[in-house]
């Protein structure tokens, strides 16, 4: 399961990751959490780990994929099975 934000503890300003940006790095990495740079206070970017990161883009594809086909079903844009299996040359 993710670990939760914690923004009172993840928030790094922008000249930290300047001066060491391995540290940055590291915190991400062994945290399992995103860490966010600031600028003047304000939020600029956030630091990701890349596992982390591509289970958040597989995760957000998967209901992209999910709300096209409900999408779909509403449309009445549906195949029986049998009809799907046919048109695929499984049947």
């Amino acid at each position: 399961m993710d670990s939760p934000i914690r923004f009172s503890e993840d928030v790094v300003p922008l000249g930290d990751l300047k001066v060491n940006p391995g540290k940055v790095v590291r915190r991400v990495d062994e945290s399992g959490r995103p860490v966010l740079l600031t600028s003047r206070g304000r939020g600029v970017a956030v630091i990701q780990g890349l596992s982390e990161f591509e289970a958040a883009q597989e995760e957000r594809e998967f209901m992209r994929a999910v709300v096209a086909g409900l999408a779909d079903v509403e449309a009445g844009r549906v195949v029986s099975f049998e009809d799907a299996k046919r048109r695929l040359g499984l049947a």
